[in-house]
């Protein structure tokens, strides 16, 4: 286990907030830079799995537990992802003069991803419960920090009524709402 970013208690862990540079879920990892400088964070996929996300969007914010290795900064847990700043809003007539205000009164639901294609854009989830699917696109997935999702991920969703049926508005990873849950009880 030499080398392994938990196996070393000599090495502290700290906390770090930066950017994501680019994440590759089929490599498996992706780099972090800090606002701070200093060497690129290396992000391994089952760390954000742990997280409870497959994969993250280049350029969004990202909160983690960092440990120096005999490899280099490892991220050794994913606290908070953020979408990523300055994003562009969604071109999607569905939700082009969708004010926030309204999108966040829609209450988030719990849904698992039935498939998603990155190279077509878009994808279907299923909230539970409910028969019908949601239709997922890659634009609303990259405002919420996501780039990607795999088939059974967990998620929460706030579902509007599109022009073909119904569709996200907003994707968040099933764990940042649970930590959110958790931080507002402890409020």
């Amino acid at each position: 286990m030499e080398g392994f970013a938990g196996s070393d208690p000599v090495h502290a862990r700290s906390e770090v907030a930066g950017v994501v540079k680019w994440f590759d879920p089929i490599k498996g990892f992706g780099f972090v830079v800090t606002e701070a400088g200093g060497p690129d964070i290396l992000l391994h996929v089952n760390v954000l799995r742990n997280f409870g996300q497959s994969s993250v969007a280049d350029g969004a914010g990202i909160c983690l537990l960092v440990q120096e290795t005999d490899r280099g900064v490892q991220a050794v847990e994913v606290t908070a992802i953020h979408p990523p700043e300055g994003g562009s809003p969604a071109r999607l007539p569905d939700v082009n003069g969708l004010d926030s205000d309204t999108l966040h009164a829609v209450p988030l639901e719990p849904a698992r991803v039935k498939w998603f294609d990155k190279a077509k854009g878009f994808g279907f989830a299923n909230v539970f419960g409910k028969p019908e699917d949601v239709f997922v696109h890659i634009e609303i997935l990259r405002q919420s920090g996501l780039s990607d999702l795999q088939p059974g991920e967990a998620l929460a969703l706030r579902v509007i009524d599109g022009s073909r049926g119904k569709m996200a508005g907003e994707v968040q990873a099933w764990e940042t709402v649970l930590s959110k849950s958790s931080d507002t009880q402890h409020d």
